[in-house]
């Protein structure tokens, strides 16, 4: 595994309600994800967007939710059944060469990556595998938090992305962090 990965005991100072109030879900996915949506939750950790994500998607919306450690599977497929929202999500573990995602080409409406891109080992193979899962007019909400990427790091990431494909389309504001709105 990259050292660049998040280690699992970070992942419980993720879901601190302290980020909540700083970052809050609700309000940063709201605006692009509507019931019956099937979005993507790319390096998901332990489900600080997925939870709200199932919330948005409802009863007959899904979220797969991709993770390189199995362990922040785990720990978010026991938050989501504590939350009765383990029927709208799917888990899935994935490699550092893959997504774990090809079977889903062109069946995506949205996805998120927050603060994960910079954690992949090569950035241009991750964000083309959710361009290729998206629908044609999909969107990626991409952000990264700018304590750890630079804005030349940040627009370097958004040229990968373009060259496979990606349009931005937006510039959402999230707190501390480098974002923008890309669709298909």
């Amino acid at each position: 595994m990259s050292e660049h990965v998040c280690p699992v005991w970070v992942g419980y100072f993720l879901l601190s309600p302290v980020r909540k109030l700083i970052t809050n879900p609700d309000r940063i996915l709201k605006p692009y994800v509507r019931s019956g949506m099937t979005v993507l939750d790319a390096g998901t950790a332990m489900g600080f967007f997925s939870l709200p994500l199932a919330r948005l998607v409802g009863e007959s919306g899904r979220v797969v939710c991709v993770d390189l450690q199995e362990r922040m599977i785990a720990s978010l497929k026991k938050r989501a059944v504590r939350a009765g929202l383990d029927g709208r999500m799917e888990y899935r573990v994935c490699t550092e060469d893959s997504l774990a995602i090809d079977d889903l080409a062109g069946t995506l409406d949205f996805a998120i990556a927050i603060a994960v891109v910079h954690e992949a080992p090569d950035a241009r193979r991750f964000l083309a595998g959710i361009f290729d899962a998206l629908k044609k007019g999909g969107s990626l909400l991409f952000s990264e938090p700018a304590g750890h990427v630079s804005e030349d790091g940040f627009d370097g990431s958004l040229s990968l992305a373009r060259a496979v494909g990606f349009e931005i389309h937006g510039v959402p504001r999230i707190l501390r962090s480098h974002s923008a709105l890309l669709t298909k």
